[in-house]
């Protein structure tokens, strides 16, 4: 099946019926990975279907707002085969009320292995979540040697750890992480847009969440 823009595995029953709860469906982005996810059933659609009926409403959208094509030359253009090669972290960070009970996402790839990172990191601000997913991230790798990508769509992060921002809060944990950085041979910080479609940034986002609904 498809979610958003990525090919997912669908859980069914003996009968070849998805499972449904709650309106929800059971999803998994790879078969052996272990973490799995309850998404909205009509956001689900079928690979060999052609264009869903859930396309046409925001087909509407675009002709009221043109943003709408401001979205697309960033999902279009970000091609994870440029970055073969290099250890890509994506991380995102998310948080019920703000602050608020908060989770970090983190999902790992470098060639044919993956890690998933999901964790409950209680009550914190939005800021301190994306802080926190990117921090634990390079936490995870041991060769400093090895080129390395983290992504992340949290502007402030991406402002205080590369931008040269001046962090007026959370001053220990940036300067932990720049320290961290420094460490690395060759690491870049990119930022994307969220909810465009990016597989790893999606994967991220849906770990973060269902974090810190825990």
């Amino acid at each position: 099946m498809r979610f958003k823009e990525s090919k997912v595995w669908l859980a069914t029953d003996q009968s070849g019926k998805p499972v449904v709860k709650n309106g929800k469906v059971l999803i998994k982005y790879q078969l052996d990975q272990d973490h799995e996810y309850w998404v909205h059933q009509n956001k689900v659609t079928s690979i060999e279907s052609s264009q869903p009926a859930t396309k046409i409403p925001s087909k509407k959208k675009s002709a009221k707002k043109t943003p709408k094509t401001k979205s697309a030359p960033e999902t279009t253009t970000f091609d994870a085969t440029a970055y073969d090669g290099a250890v890509c972290i994506y991380t995102d960070g998310a948080s019920c009320g703000n602050p608020g009970p908060s989770g970090i996402g983190v999902f790992l790839q470098y060639g044919k292995h993956q890690k998933e990172i999901s964790r409950n990191i209680g009550i914190a601000t939005n800021n301190i979540a994306e802080l926190e997913a990117i921090r634990t991230g390079l936490l995870e790798l041991k060769n400093t040697d090895l080129q390395v990508r983290v992504f992340t769509d949290s502007s402030y992060a991406y402002g205080v750890l590369t931008l040269g921002w001046k962090a007026k809060k959370n001053t220990e944990m940036v300067r932990s992480i720049r320290k961290t950085i420094a460490k690395f041979k060759d690491l870049k910080i990119i930022k994307v847009k969220g909810h465009a479609g990016i597989e790893g940034n999606e994967r991220a986002d849906l770990l973060a969440t269902s974090a810190a609904k825990e």
